[in-house]
């Protein structure tokens, strides 16, 4: 069966590398905070050209720093989206906000900058105001930045960039997570550049503010065992910075792989009625996911598992749909319509730099019979 995702697979192709810099880690005796995450801070912030970067303990802590760093919390509102893992709502709620959600633009799945202008313009009452926007860099591409930008200027709002899924995507050639206040991201296995664990960071243009971001992560902590702020305990781990820097150092080569790949695929959907993914003019799109929509997507997932394909739904419900934020979260003027639709009908197909030659090919000639 090929499978939709494969980080073991990351992992031996790397092997000698990964073993190597544990075991460096191992015999340093020094396990949290350390050099290896000094290392892997300083190098990720060079890769993007910009920005201070803050690992952290997980993707879903980035954003809770980077909220309270900015001074988002209780009293506040963030717009962010529905059409996303839930991560991203829940982190904004860890810190008090209250998340309103937008819908997305339905050719690339993000955050749609019409509705988040609507939505501002007339906000859902009873509601603190809304004094951030979180749009979330989907499957690999970038939101529209230009248009999300300008309406965060125009109101005067915080911009924090979720990359949780956008390891090297670009906006105008420009790294994102190098455009906002601040921008998160998750290092989750299966991500572009996945630890082989838990990890994440924070990347912020200000100093100041990413020294607070730094003590926050650690109990509030600028001097040892002294707390100058309520802080959290979000370390990114000494092993796993020592991994995500031989990851990092075949970043660009990987997603490079991962476009190739999504070129084979696009021309296989050529003449079939299932919409490959819609690549906007300005942005370059890494595909930590490849994703299809097809309005019978059940019976394309039993035709593709009965050919030994595997495949996943990214997401199948909507955050404003869980049972656990059903009837109790707001949303924007659009009321998510184009996101629900959207959920009945996305499909990943099987796309990580591993994959070899032979089963792309597999992959592409089953499409084709679509």
């Amino acid at each position: 069966m090929i499978v939709p995702a494969n980080p073991g697979a990351g992992y031996r192709a790397m092997k000698a590398e990964i073993d190597a810099a544990v075991a460096r880690t191992l015999e340093s005796g020094w396990y949290i905070l350390g050099q290896e995450v000094k290392a892997f801070e300083a190098e990720f912030a060079a890769w993007l050209g910009a920005g201070k970067t803050v690992g952290c303990g997980n993707g879903t802590d980035a954003i809770v720093l980077a909220l309270r760093g900015l001074g988002i919390g209780r009293g506040c509102s963030v717009a962010t989206a529905s059409h996303t893992a839930v991560a991203t709502v829940a982190a904004v709620e860890m810190v008090g906000a209250t998340p309103v959600l937008i819908d997305i633009d339905s050719d690339h799945f993000t955050m749609d900058p019409a509705d988040l202008a609507a939505t501002l313009a007339d906000p859902p009452a009873g509601l603190p105001p809304i004094a951030a926007v979180l749009p979330v860099h989907l499957y690999g591409q970038a939101a529209d930045l230009d248009a999300i930008g300008a309406i965060c200027r125009t109101n005067g709002l915080v911009l924090i960039e979720d990359c949780a899924q956008a390891h090297g995507a670009t906006w105008l050639g420009q790294k994102v997570g190098t455009f906002g206040d601040a921008a998160t991201f998750s290092f989750y296995p299966t991500k572009n550049l996945g630890a082989l664990g838990d990890g994440g960071a924070v990347v912020l243009p200000n100093d100041e503010v990413a020294g607070r971001v730094a003590a926050l992560r650690q109990y509030g902590w600028r001097t040892h065992y002294i707390s100058d702020d309520i802080g959290i305990n979000s370390r990114l781990d000494e092993l796993q910075a020592a991994i995500l820097r031989v990851k990092l150092a075949h970043l660009d080569t990987a997603n490079a792989r991962r476009r190739a790949i999504a070129a084979i695929y696009d021309e296989a959907l050529r003449h079939t009625s299932i919409r490959p993914p819609a690549r906007r003019p300005n942005a370059g799109h890494v595909f930590h996911l490849y994703v299809v929509r097809v309005p019978n997507r059940d019976a394309v997932q039993a035709k593709l598992r009965a050919a030994g394909i595997g495949s996943g739904v990214h997401y199948p419900q909507p955050v404003h749909v869980q049972p656990a934020y059903r009837n109790r979260v707001a949303l924007g003027a659009a009321a998510c319509r184009a996101t629900e639709a959207a959920a009945s009908e996305v499909l990943s197909l099987p796309l990580y730099p591993e994959l070899s030659d032979d089963e792309v090919a597999q992959v592409a000639a089953e499409l084709k019979r679509l």
